[in-house]
């Protein structure tokens, strides 16, 4: 398989999806603790998170391997600074680094996490951060679906291009840990923190 993936994930358009209602403001209130008002958002999707932080003041770059996602943000807002783009490539040699980093519910598409946690690692000034944020998964979670027979739903091998890594707060800890980043804080939100929808986590670069 190719490094240069150019897979082409499905956009209608440029509205947010359905992570809107439970991801968007607790990743905010991280983004107004941090210094610094540049923000790179890997994995920006059809640009809506991107287009909410840029009314909100930040200034905004990133990228997404999918040409139809940028194109919707791109209509939607012209001067949005989205380009298309994956993070098996030197991001840093092309945008520079910054002091926050945001990739939301990315890290569970990616083929190679190793390089996408060095591309991360790679876009962060010393002492910025990276706030990552997945589908969450533990083990009374795991087990609520199987006793509610949710397995197959949840973990559907049906979609193109879907979830292909199932993440811990453990591993993903992990991940990063390699690439010398320190996880700061772990949030859990959507239902109960049990239950969660998803888990937020936040890593800094000494």
């Amino acid at each position: 398989m190719s490094d240069d993936l150019t897979i082409d994930y499905r956009y209608e358009d440029s509205a947010a999806c359905h992570t809107e209602g439970y991801l968007w403001n607790p990743v905010c209130k991280l983004i107004e603790k941090a210094s610094g008002k540049r923000i790179f958002d890997l994995g920006c999707g059809n640009g809506a998170f991107a287009r909410h932080l840029k009314g909100l003041g930040y200034q905004v770059q990133g990228v997404d391997p999918s040409e139809e996602g940028v194109s919707h943000a791109l209509k939607a807002d012209p001067t949005l600074e989205l380009e298309v783009g994956n993070a098996y490539e030197p991001l840093n040699e092309r945008f520079g680094v910054f002091p926050v980093l945001v990739s939301l519910e990315v890290v569970e598409h990616v083929y190679y996490p190793k390089k996408y946690a060095r591309c991360v690692a790679d876009l962060l000034e010393p002492g910025g951060i990276a706030i990552i944020s997945t589908p969450y998964h533990g083990y009374l979670k795991n087990l609520a679906l199987a006793l509610t027979g949710a397995m197959d739903t949840h973990f559907t091998a049906l979609w193109d291009h879907g979830h292909i890594k199932f993440w811990s707060i453990k591993t993903l800890t992990s991940l990063f840990a390699e690439q010398g980043l320190i996880c700061e804080k772990v949030l859990r939100v959507g239902r109960i923190p049990i239950l969660g929808k998803s888990m937020i986590l936040v890593f800094r670069k000494p």
